[in-house]
């Protein structure tokens, strides 16, 4: 068999393509007259506020080399940051020679020392011997300004480290003016100022008896 004729279009279809083909030119010469419109406008107006600028300021140069300022107020000095915080470190370590420790210290044969919510239990402990000793700081013979620091010292690195019990060796104060123990007074005064150290106790005989203290510091946070 063969394939049925192609239909024909009517006239009326015909005129109907003809008629959205022009309509579509139409909307697109519109769009280019609308476009062409408002570059002109825009091109005038930029004209008229160049003319106006002309009028208001006058002749003009145009410059040789680009204007360049360059500030003249110096720069302010970079502040040491950690200086000031290494200094209030220190101020707020500070340990004081006129701190009254006698209402702090236990009155007992040896006398002893417990930060407050440190119960009895923990003085017996450390003069037991429960805590075995970890570090040892000497400060016998010292003057007392270089006592002071390295005691200051001896407590931060030990905490850092987390050490718990140590020792501190002041001496008996027997080749002292007049065979006061003034460095043994003082080194009862420093710890107790110091928030890391919770308890002290004379040391036993053999760990140096009233020349020496068994301190325990509080844990790392």
């Amino acid at each position: 068999m063969s394939p049925p004729p192609p239909k024909r279009r009517t006239r009326a279809q015909s005129l109907d393509g003809l008629d959205a083909l022009l309509e579509a030119l139409r909307q697109q010469r519109q769009a280019a007259l609308a476009q062409a419109a408002a570059e002109r406008a825009a091109a005038e107006r930029a004209a008229l506020e160049r003319d106006l600028f002309r009028r208001w300021v006058g002749p003009v140069q145009a410059l040789s080399h680009p204007a360049r300022v360059h500030p003249t107020r110096p720069r302010p000095a970079p502040t040491a940051r950690q200086q000031m915080r290494d200094e209030a470190e220190v101020m707020r370590e500070a340990l004081s020679d006129d701190f009254d420790v006698s209402s702090l210290l236990e009155t007992d044969d040896q006398l002893s020392y417990r930060r407050v919510g440190i119960g009895t239990d923990v003085l017996r402990r450390l003069r037991r011997g429960d805590w075995a000793v970890q570090r040892e700081l000497d400060l016998h013979g010292l003057r007392t300004d270089d006592a002071r620091a390295q005691l200051a010292e001896f407590i931060r690195a030990c905490v850092r480290q987390g050490l718990r019990c140590v020792r501190i060796v002041h001496g008996k104060g027997l080749g002292s003016p007049g065979k006061t123990p003034v460095l043994k007074s003082r080194v009862h005064s420093w710890l107790v100022q110091k928030r890391e150290v919770l308890a002290f106790v004379q040391a036993r005989p053999a760990e140096g008896g009233a020349g020496a203290l068994i301190v325990l510091l509080r844990g790392q946070r």
